[in-house]
């Protein structure tokens, strides 16, 4: 048996973003555009030609000056943040940096979620062999909290708020798979029912809460979740 050495790059995946809607602005002034993202759509473009399409490529030609500040995964839908300006990028850039941008997702999860709410903090790292995967590792890892609370209890799922209070790579979907409730329809991260259950990721980033770049007041926007 052949193992992949660790720098061997990811697997492609085929790649066959959503071209309806095409972008679907909530919010624009002269600092920050507010856009809501669907599932399987990049945030930024990847390598290969056929992956060119992408949240960031959408909104610049309508919002040529628009400057990406932070991702979700192509899996996630929900509320991205971009910069109309330098100065609104680095603003903006230094609030997710200190901690003072506040993000609640929606998820169903597999199975039912006893407590009503809880605080999950295990430390994540790359899992190298099999990026870009993410895995709990409490000797290396970097520190990753997420609160939640349950919203709902299904027959067989749970649907969950979360308070992402740090910003690891799939932070959300590795701290689920790891108190026994992945997501529904996670391919990198459930299997079997909890992987059939959906046809898409159930994980839904519904409200952001930062100051504005303007003026420093606090306003707050919100994606309806679409599951």
């Amino acid at each position: 048996m052949t193992l992949k050495k660790p720098n061997s790059p990811p697997a492609p995946f085929d790649y066959r973003p959503p071209a309806e809607p095409w972008l679907t602005p909530l919010h624009a002034d002269n600092d920050i555009l507010v856009l809501s993202k669907q599932s399987g759509l990049l945030c930024v473009a990847g390598k290969p030609e056929n992956h060119r399409d992408c949240l960031e490529e959408r909104a610049r030609i309508r919002f040529p000056q628009a400057r990406l500040v932070h991702r979700l995964d192509r899996e996630t839908s929900g509320i991205v943040i971009m910069a109309m300006n330098p100065k609104a990028q680095r603003h903006l850039g230094l609030q997710f940096e200190r901690r003072k941008i506040r993000k609640v997702y929606i998820a169903r999860v597999s199975g039912c979620v006893r407590a009503n709410a809880g605080t999950i903090d295990l430390p994540l790292a790359t899992d190298w062999p099999n990026r870009p995967k993410q895995m709990v590792d409490k000797e290396k890892g970097r520190s990753a909290l997420t609160e939640w609370e349950v919203i709902a209890r299904e027959a067989d799922a749970t649907r969950l708020r979360l308070f992402p209070l740090t910003g690891r790579s799939h932070q959300l979907r590795v701290h689920l798979r790891s108190i026994g409730h992945p997501i529904l329809g996670d391919g990198f991260y459930a299997d079997g029912k909890a992987l059939a259950a959906a046809d898409r990721l159930q994980l839904h980033a519904e409200t952001i809460t930062l100051h504005h770049p303007a003026d420093g007041r606090i306003v707050t926007f919100v994606d309806d979740c679409p599951f």
